[in-house]
């Protein structure tokens, strides 16, 4: 093999510690001919230093640099000061194309005004089981057609303005109770009901989706040994052979504990490569980085991985960065402005009421309770804080605010009984448990996961996310401004 022609840190995206790039992670990059960074949010300082950032990046790895993120909506956003875009789910529930793609054009014109040109996004996980932990919102819906719909509509309005999408997790993370980033999940279904659900958006999108991202997850009826990031049978059988799907195929992250604590990164990278990936996700110091390199580099050596391979896959991810180029236009004034407006009217369309709930009077005194503080999980972004939802009832005349330190441990027995209209306000994300149902609230206001209304049998509200969008439209409404005409893309019943 000559080094000329192929390096395996070509196929590794990294991320970095900082705000900033510093020396050691500039010669890193370098020495190693790594072309991909995936920044998250401790790398986002203001806009301003994040063009920087990614000026300097580019400048580091080369015209064909790919730099990806997450900014896929709701509660998963890393450029927090974009224009804020809906949840996936509450594109569900307003269940409109020409908005989906229209938001997924303003998400890509905002990412590439920052030198983004790779997105982690749209999901088309189909979210079917009320118990997952880590999709729920994150998804169009509970249904193949629903999902596939509107992600197509979404990627055809990225991929006009120019950044690449990455739809994921192959072959589906939707019906999981386990989050992958804490353990790794099993989905024991054959490949007929696989084929009835799962795989059905990506196969419908294989020949738009310019990149997929595998799953950690595994499917003991398809292979017993391997998760889908690290299975043959399921990377390089199914999507590759089966379904022809030439374009880039990009790991999970291989730190997540699914992986990291039962393969580690030296042997996972290997095996996903092999598998059929063309990039792996190697996230950590640039120790723990160097470690899947070097694993890629004896492996060839070796001859366990071969140089066809490695072109290969190189191959596609020029391919990628060429038709999908880092760019730094400007994101200023009247498209911006628009675009903020279109994230908010898309929030509000998908603004949800269920089992008759109506606003209270502005005159009727209330009590809401609230969570004050959810810290970021490392996957979503913080959720909304007890301010936000105070906020939210500036107009009434007379509310008891009760903070919680932690709502799920609220006991309905202490709630006094009085006159009070009882307002529970959500702005957490996990399921409440059994204690719930004993909860008797008059209005019930779900900020996140939306499978918290099947948790109590109250008049609910619905808004799918807690961006600024979805905070103003949901005060319309209590405000009687405003009204909820979304329709609930999953069973909530």
């Amino acid at each position: 093999m000559s080094e000329t022609t192929f390096h395996p840190g070509r196929l590794v995206m990294v991320d970095i510690q900082g705000k900033t790039l510093d020396a050691a992670t500039a010669d890193f990059l370098r020495d190693n001919r790594i072309r991909a960074v995936c920044l998250f949010r401790k790398n986002l300082g203001t806009e301003a230093e994040v063009r920087q950032l990614t000026r300097d990046l580019r400048a580091v790895m080369g015209p064909d640099a790919l730099i990806g993120l997450d900014q896929e909506g709701g509660s998963v956003v890393r450029a927090t000061f974009l224009p804020q875009p809906p949840s996936a789910m509450a594109l569900g529930a307003a269940g409109d194309e020409a908005l989906a793609e229209a938001v997924g054009a303003a998400v890509a014109r905002g990412l590439r005004g920052i030198g983004i040109n790779w997105n982690f996004a749209p999901v088309t996980d189909i979210n079917n089981n009320a118990a997952n932990p880590v999709i729920a919102e994150r998804s169009f819906g509970e249904t193949a057609q629903t999902v596939t719909r509107l992600a197509d509509a979404w990627m055809r309005g990225s991929l006009a303005a120019g950044v690449a999408c990455c739809i994921k997790h192959f072959p589906g993370h939707g019906d999981t109770h386990v989050d992958s980033h804490l353990d790794l999940p099993t989905v024991d279904k054959s490949r007929a009901e696989l084929d009835e659900l799962e795989l059905k958006p990506f196969k419908a999108l294989r020949d738009v989706a310019p990149s997929m991202m595998t799953a950690h997850i595994v499917y003991p009826k398809i292979d017993p040994l391997y998760p889908a990031t690290l299975s043959k049978t399921i990377l390089g059988g199914i999507l590759r052979d089966e379904y022809g799907y030439d374009g880039v195929v990009i790991t999970d992250a291989l730190m997540m504990k699914a992986i990291a604590e039962r393969y580690g990164y030296a042997k996972a990278a290997v095996l996903a490569i092999n598998a059929g990936a063309d990039m792996i996700l190697a996230q950590g110091s640039l120790d723990e980085q160097a470690q899947a390199i070097h694993a890629l580099q004896d492996a060839l050596t070796r001859g366990a991985l071969t140089v066809e391979r490695g072109r290969q896959a190189e191959a596609r991810l020029d391919r990628l960065a060429r038709d999908y180029p880092v760019r730094l236009d400007d994101y200023q004034g009247t498209q911006r402005d628009a675009d903020d407006v279109l994230m908010r009217r898309a929030w509000a369309a998908g603004l949800s009421a269920l089992r008759g709930a109506l606003p209270p009077a502005a005159d009727r005194p209330l009590r809401v309770l609230v969570q004050d503080e959810v810290p970021t999980d490392g996957v979503s972004e913080a959720g909304p804080t007890g301010a936000q939802v105070r906020s939210l009832f500036e107009g009434f005349a007379d509310v008891e605010f009760v903070s919680l330190a932690d709502i799920a441990a609220l006991d309905w027995s202490i709630v006094p009984a009085d006159d009070r209209f009882n307002i529970v306000a959500s702005t957490h994300r996990a399921r409440y448990g059994a204690q719930s149902a004993a909860w008797r609230p008059d209005l019930h206001l779900v900020l996140w996961n939306p499978f918290q209304s099947l948790d109590v049998a109250a008049p609910t509200v619905i808004s799918w996310g807690y961006a600024d969008g979805a905070l103003a439209a949901l005060g319309a409404w209590l405000q009687g401004r405003g009204t909820a005409g979304g329709q609930a893309p999953v069973t909530l019943n």
